[in-house]
């Protein structure tokens, strides 16, 4: 009888130990977010990736699933359709969405406060201003740039006397010699062309005073309205994700190769992380911290695509972010 009581009261209190773990698990509020590529060492995949494995997001009370675009804007299509709530997207390509076909996108946080995107030529090419790409082929990807039109205005060039070729993705096209200046993702394609053994020139429209900005955590203004504690936890975890991917990047390193497999370079992945670390820097978020975004940013980047013809038609910008999830920053 002893025995038999003292097995019932032993079971109770392991009954009663489960019982809040279980509690914990199933208070988690489950939300996806989807990054807007394959898994690779961007810093806003950097900042989910590394918030799922350390801890943020359950720690926030989130049970976070991480899926990727496999690149084709579907990513855009499930956060439209309420299935994904958060997702990233480069914020010219966000303003031209906003105008057509008037998605309700709102950036969360600027990571990106430049561009991704720059332009390159063989060291030994003789191209070594915007002057040269004179009398040469000139490449792009899909649709010719405004930045591209904004840096050879910005430098003086005739663009009469610049062939512009549609070279795609990939830059194997440059280094065969079908194009002589191509367009790079400043975090990987340099990298990868210089591992092959070239060297290279490379230009940055804001090194001509060209205003770019680059990837954005982006939800939408019915997401915005209806759950914003969540975006508030979301965002919390992130932006704690980035910070610890700041001060430790060599861990944060290994937490990207979970996500982008044993095909990934490490090396690699490092020149990407560092590379966005370094674009993710600007006055603006010396003063108000990672992710911060004003007004007049957005503003100067339409009247840039407007003046090119590369969006719709203006909008309001103001309506196209938000900053009230960093505050808390």
């Amino acid at each position: 009888m002893i025995k038999k009581l003292f097995l019932t009261i032993l079971a109770l209190i392991v009954l009663s130990a489960c019982a809040p773990a279980q509690a914990k698990t199933a208070e988690l509020q489950p939300m996806t977010f989807m990054a807007g590529f394959k898994p690779q060492a961007n810093l806003p995949f950097v900042g989910a990736y590394v918030a799922q494995e350390k801890g943020y997001f359950a720690d926030e009370g989130l049970d976070v699933t991480i899926e990727h675009s496999a690149g084709g804007g579907e990513h855009l299509q499930l956060l439209a359709a309420g299935e994904v709530q958060v997702t990233t997207q480069d914020a010219a390509v966000l303003l031209k969405r906003r105008a057509d076909p008037g998605l309700p996108l709102v950036s969360l946080a600027l990571i990106g406060q430049k561009g991704q995107q720059a332009f390159v030529a063989m060291a030994d090419s003789g191209i070594n201003t915007p002057r040269d790409w004179e009398g040469r082929k000139v490449g792009f990807k899909g649709t010719p740039p405004p930045d591209l039109f904004a840096i050879m205005e910005a430098a003086g060039v005739d663009q009469n006397k610049v062939e512009l070729i549609n070279v795609g993705f990939d830059p194997r096209v440059f280094t065969e010699g079908k194009v002589d200046v191509y367009p790079v993702f400043k975090s990987n394609e340099p990298d990868t062309i210089r591992g092959w053994g070239y060297e290279l020139n490379m230009w940055d429209a804001v090194d001509f005073g060209v205003p770019t900005l680059g990837l954005t955590y982006v939800t939408t203004e019915e997401m915005i309205e209806k759950n914003p504690e969540l975006l508030q936890k979301f965002m919390n975890a992130v932006m704690r994700g980035i910070e610890f991917a700041r001060e430790n990047p060599e861990e944060a390193i290994d937490i990207v190769l979970i996500y982008a497999g044993e095909e990934a370079d490490p090396a690699h992945m490092r020149y990407m992380l560092d590379t966005e670390l370094a674009d993710a820097q600007s006055p603006i978020t010396d003063e108000f911290g990672l992710g911060w975004q004003t007004t007049e940013q957005w503003q100067a980047l339409q009247d840039m695509l407007v003046q090119y013809e590369a969006i719709a038609e203006p909008i309001d910008v103001t309506a196209a972010f938000t900053t009230q999830f960093l505050k808390d920053q």
